[in-house]
C-alpha cells in the first residue's frame, strides 16, 4: 500500500518501508560475496567522486564560507545518488541490514560477515577512484587549491580524538541512514533524490564522518602532502579516525536501525 500527498507523489507510509527493509536486507544477505563485493567497489567510487567534486567546488576561495559548505555538500549528494539509483552496496547503508536480523530473517552473524565484504570492497572503491584522480591531475586543479584542500582535510581528520571521531560517526550514519530510508521509500527518482539532499547536505555542512569518503580523503591527503611538500599526516591518526568513525557509523545506523523495526516490526509481523 502506497501514501499519496496532495501533489500526487507516491511513497511508502514508515510501516510499509520498514517491511520493505525486511525484504531489502534478506536480499543482500544472500547476494553472493562476489557480486557483494563488486558493487561495493561500485560504491566506494561513487562515494569518492561525489567527494572529490565537493572538494573542487569547495577549493573555489571567490565563494563566502557558508555558501562554499552548503554547495560542498549538494556535491557530495552524488556519491548517494549514485549508490541509491544506479545500484551499490554501500558500508553505512547496509547498517539498516539490522532491521531484517531483528525480524529474524538472517543471523547476526551472516550480517556482520557481509557488512565485511562491503567494507572492504568501499576500501577497494575509494582507493582506485583517488588513483585515477591522482593521475588525471585532480590535485593540481583550480593552481593548487584542491590539493591544498585535500591535504587541509585528511590533515583535521586524522587529527580528531577518538570520542570526537566516534561522536561525529554517529551523528554522520543516523543521518545518512534516515536519507536511505527516506530515499527508499519514494517510487520515483525524483523522490529518492528529493528525499537524500538534506541529510546528506546536512551531515556534511556540520563536519560529520562518514567511514567510506574517509577511505578516500586520507589517502588523497597524503598524496597532497607530498605534493606540496609540507608536514606528514599521521599514521596513527589515519588508523584511529578510520577505527572510532568506523565504530560510530555503525552505532548510528544501528540505532535508526533498531528504532523502526521496535516501532514497526510488531506491525509487519501482524
Amino acid at each position: 500500500m502506497m501514501a499519496e500527498n496532495e501533489t500526487g507523489t507516491v511513497m511508502l507510509p514508515p510501516a510499509k518501508t520498514q517491511e520493505a527493509f525486511v525484504h531489502i536486507g534478506f536480499a543482500k544477505a544472500k547476494l553472493p560475496r562476489g557480486r557483494a563485493f563488486v558493487l561495493a567497489i561500485l560504491a566506494g567510487a561513487f562515494v569518492a567522486l561525489g567527494a572529490s567534486f565537493m572538494l573542487m567546488v569547495r577549493a573555489d576561495s571567490t565563494l563566502a564560507p557558508s555558501v562554499s559548505l552548503i554547495l560542498g555538500g549538494l556535491a557530495f549528494c552524488l556519491g548517494l545518488f549514485l549508490v541509491l539509483v544506479a545500484g551499490a552496496e554501500l558500508f553505512t547503508g547496509n547498517c539498516l541490514m539490522l532491521i531484517g536480523a531483528l525480524d529474524g530473517r538472517y543471523p547476526m552473524m551472516k550480517m556482520v560477515r557481509k557488512w565485511a565484504v562491503v567494507y572492504a570492497g568501499n576500501a577497494v572503491g575509494a582507493l582506485l577512484a583517488a588513483a585515477l584522480l591522482l593521475a588525471s591531475g585532480f590535485l593540481s586543479m583550480q593552481e593548487g587549491s584542491v590539493g591544498e584542500l585535500a591535504y587541509t582535510v585528511a590533515l583535521s581528520k586524522a587529527s580528531l580524538d577518538p570520542v570526537t571521531a566516534f561522536a561525529r560517526g554517529v551523528l554522520c550514519n543516523v543521518l545518512v541512514c534516515l536519507g536511505v530510508w527516506m530515499g527508499s521509500a519514494g517510487k520515483t527518482v525524483c523522490d529518492k533524490l528529493a528525499a537524500t539532499i538534506l541529510p546528506v547536505v546536512s551531515f556534511v555542512v556540520l563536519g560529520f564522518e562518514h567511514s567510506v569518503a574517509n577511505m578516500f580523503f586520507l589517502p588523497l591527503g597524503v598524496a597532497a602532502q607530498s605534493m606540496l611538500g609540507v608536514g606528514a599526516i599521521p599514521l596513527a591518526g589515519m588508523v584511529s579516525n578510520l577505527m572510532f568513525v568506523t565504530l560510530g557509523n555503525i552505532v548510528g545506523g544501528a540505532a535508526v536501525a533498531a528504532a523502526y523495526w521496535f516501532v514497526y516490526g510488531r506491525d509487519v509481523r501482524e
